[in-house]
């Protein structure tokens, strides 16, 4: 997800759904959507001590994004990225879905009590949309007041003065992709299996039926398509990653509501991933733009891990090798573009295969910086060190905890002085998404911000929270 510098709009993959606006080449693969298991366990050996202490900033860094209005309403959900990234309120779905599984992950009351809050957020927006009334959620919504940079004020919080949820239009992020809504829906059905409280179960369900209606596909590579734009149009392109986080929603609303009928709509999904295997480089493709041929670049992060975290196959699982192999990086100052301060240096992936290849001497987007080719993907870091835990091959758990050490010392060095709602966090807390700005080669980039999604998803794998387990 990118930031705002200036006044012009640096646009994300879910911000070009929200607009409606063309992708080129490049199918998406929404990797802006993360889920905890709701049985999820914390590690002892990280429930204390040093680590155990980043565990505990990481959660104190989304408690204060969560509270940050408290005079717009008990109804909330939490603030995205730091005010320095320029996005104001904006709160993602899938940030705020990740968060849920996150606070899950504590076993703790006071992280439940947050992730019921975050979830009955997600079932207000739901039944409150300004338009519609099928279940959909968008991209994104405001979640406190901001003077846009038009000059425009947004004097609201997440509920609008008329009841409505305060859908994100001012970005544009109007949009609803299906790996979204799937995110969500997997953090709705955690906090069924956890509560019990059935609301949550019908949320899911809602977004279930949702997905299938809207994405489902009979071109010759199957799956379930992207999703609509800001318009309502269907967008043609079909993402590994979106089939990825459906073979884990559609598995679990088969097993809390015993209709089998998500087990075809899981099996449809998985069929769709597997198209994407390339056996000769071991690792996924990132999807098709129609239906019908294969898009082999950018190969992106995220589909070869949270693939061996859904499927949970071995062979599938050598994508982990790809990953750790070719996507490698390593930060420092004397990297060309590089804004690591001296004597610090940052080791995990980046986002893709272009990533490694972007053009140092132009800007990623208008008003934004120019990309290090080894700036550190933070978030996507934490999936290769979650999946490797999963995994549990040889070296697995040692590799796993290298880069875990790195994201925690990018907690504990990076992004100081950031603010959210102009209120200074607390020390030491929250995850940069990048160590420098990244471009990642889908149209946007990442940059040194303070992030809910990238800290969730360390949470997530600190406390070996597999947030794609059905």
């Amino acid at each position: 997800m990118t930031g705002r510098q200036g006044s012009s709009s640096v646009f994300s993959r879910r911000a070009l759904i929200g607009t409606g606006l063309g992708v080129g080449a490049a199918v998406f693969t929404a990797a802006g959507s993360g889920a905890a298991r709701a049985a999820g366990d914390v590690v002892g050996s990280e429930g204390a001590g040093g680590a155990g202490g980043a565990v505990r900033r990481g959660h104190a860094f989304l408690a204060a994004a969560m509270d940050a209005y408290p005079d717009h309403g008990a109804v909330r959900l939490t603030q995205s990225y730091t005010d320095q990234a320029g996005l104001f309120s904006t709160a993602f779905t899938y940030d705020n879905a990740l968060a849920i599984l996150a606070h899950l992950a504590t076993r703790t009351a006071d992280g439940r009590a947050r992730a019921v809050v975050l979830g009955d957020a997600l079932l207000y927006a739901q039944a409150h949309d300004p338009v519609y009334d099928d279940g959909r959620l968008r991209q994104a919504y405001n979640v406190g007041p901001y003077v846009f940079f038009d000059g425009v004020p947004q004097p609201d919080g997440f509920v609008r003065a008329d009841g409505t949820a305060n859908v994100g239009t001012q970005f544009g992020f109007t949009g609803t992709a299906v790996g979204d809504m799937a995110w969500a829906g997997i953090a709705l059905s955690a906090l069924a299996d956890r509560t019990g409280a059935r609301r949550f179960l019908r949320g899911a369900v809602r977004i279930g039926d949702w997905i299938e209606r809207t994405g489902r596909t009979d071109e010759p590579l199957g799956g379930y398509k992207f999703g609509v734009d800001g318009a309502n149009v269907k967008l043609p392109f079909t993402s590994t990653e979106h089939n990825t986080d459906l073979v884990c929603l559609f598995g679990r609303l088969a097993r809390l509501t015993g209709n089998r009928v998500w087990l075809e709509r899981r099996a449809r999904a998985r069929a769709f991933v597997e198209k994407m295997w390339e056996p000769s480089g071991n690792f996924f493709y990132t999807g098709t733009n129609d239906g019908v041929s294969v898009n082999r670049s950018p190969v992106p992060e995220d589909t070869q891990t949270w693939t061996q975290l859904a499927l949970g196959s071995r062979p599938y699982s050598r994508s982990l090798d790809w990953a750790a192999a070719e996507l490698a990086v390593l930060d420092h100052a004397d990297r060309r573009n590089s804004t690591v301060p001296a004597g610090q240096s940052y080791a995990g992936v980046t986002f893709s295969s272009v990533s490694l290849l972007a053009n140092e001497d132009a800007p990623i987007a208008e008003f934004q910086p120019k990309p290090d080719r080894n700036g550190v993907w933070f978030e996507g870091t934490a999936h290769l060190a979650l999946a490797l835990r999963n995994r549990h091959g040889r070296g697995d758990e040692v590799r796993a905890r290298r880069l875990i050490a790195s994201i925690e010392q990018a907690q504990d060095l990076l992004g100081t002085d950031q603010t959210i709602n102009k209120k200074a966090l607390p020390a030491r807390s929250g995850v940069v998404s990048a160590s420098s700005p990244l471009d990642t080669g889908f149209g946007f980039g990442y940059y040194p911000y303070r992030h809910a999604g990238a800290t969730a998803w360390y949470l997530l794998a600190a406390t070996r929270t597999n947030p794609l387990d059905a």
